[in-house]
């Protein structure tokens, strides 16, 4: 049976398992949007900061997330975990990047919640597949990764294998209410989506540096300028024509080692169609920019 949302979600808090940076930050953006959020930490002066900082922070969040139409949430400071998760309709996990806390807590969490209660981590570099070793309700656990809410607010949705479809569809459905930019992983993915695209990023930034081709503040400068027109990776490829992007690849191949194929072979794939991006009409996106 395909999973739905409880009719009652905005009735029901949101808990928070964790009050650190992430924690706090995830907590104002649900209070922000009108939710209740209950957050719990062991440490009774991370629960108290995190209490001051959402009722600093929320005003800011609900603007630059465009939230003022909807009343801000109550924050309740929970002294329990199960204190915490009572009533909620979803949990977020976001202790220290712990494989084994983290198992720990979601063993509890499974035994604790309601089955319609979803289970969340925010977990920026474990996958969720990693975590369920003490949970029998699998279908309701999932990786929700935050970035750096309220300008970063994009979230990214990935099972941990034996997540019910419907409930991500639903989350997808469902997380926008709170300015929130979902995205799903097709598949599971050490680093999900954009922290392995800012991964290469950083490591070529940080290898043209060690090489002495540049310095850090000439690769700044540089990375300022260029992203001043604004054109995301494909459509920027798109432009520039997929054989040419192909040819420089083949390129970096020839003369450095350890390039994985798959980039190139996926392009050779959609010259092979002929779709070269604007010259044909069709690359990655067609000539009204829609994806091709």
């Amino acid at each position: 049976m395909t999973y739905s949302l409880p009719a009652d979600i905005d009735s029901r808090p949101i808990a928070i398992v964790g009050a650190g940076t992430l924690g706090r930050r995830i907590a104002t953006v649900y209070a922000g949007a009108g939710s209740d959020v209950r957050i719990f930490d062991p440490s009774p002066d991370q629960l108290r900061e995190a209490g001051v900082f959402v009722a600093e922070q929320v005003e800011e969040m609900r603007s630059v997330l465009g939230l003022q139409a909807a009343p801000v949430g109550a924050v309740h400071l929970a002294a329990t975990l199960a204190d915490a998760i009572e009533g909620a309709w979803m949990v977020v996990e976001a202790v220290p990047e712990n494989a084994e806390l983290k198992t720990e807590i979601f063993g509890e969490l499974d035994e604790l919640a309601p089955r319609d209660v979803i289970l969340c981590t925010n977990s920026s570099s474990l996958s969720s597949s990693r975590l369920v070793g003490q949970v029998r309700h699998r279908e309701r656990v999932l990786n929700t990764h935050f970035q750096m809410p309220p300008h970063a607010n994009g979230i990214e949705l990935m099972s941990c294998g034996a997540t019910d479809e419907g409930l991500i569809d639903a989350l997808m459905a469902k997380l926008p209410q709170y300015g929130l930019v979902p995205f799903k992983v097709l598949r599971e993915s050490d680093g999900f989506i954009f922290n392995r695209i800012w991964a290469a990023i950083k490591r070529e930034c940080l290898m043209v540096v060690e090489e002495g081709v540049a310095t850090p503040s000439d690769v700044d400068e540089m990375w300022t300028i260029f992203n001043r027109h604004g054109l995301p990776p494909f459509r920027l490829m798109d432009q520039i024509g997929l054989d040419v992007v192909l040819a420089i690849e083949e390129h970096y191949a020839e003369v450095r080692d350890a390039i994985p194929e798959g980039p190139r072979r996926l392009l050779r794939e959609y010259i092979a169609e002929g779709r070269l991006g604007l010259k044909t009409g069709r690359g990655f996106y067609d000539d009204a920019g829609r994806p091709a």
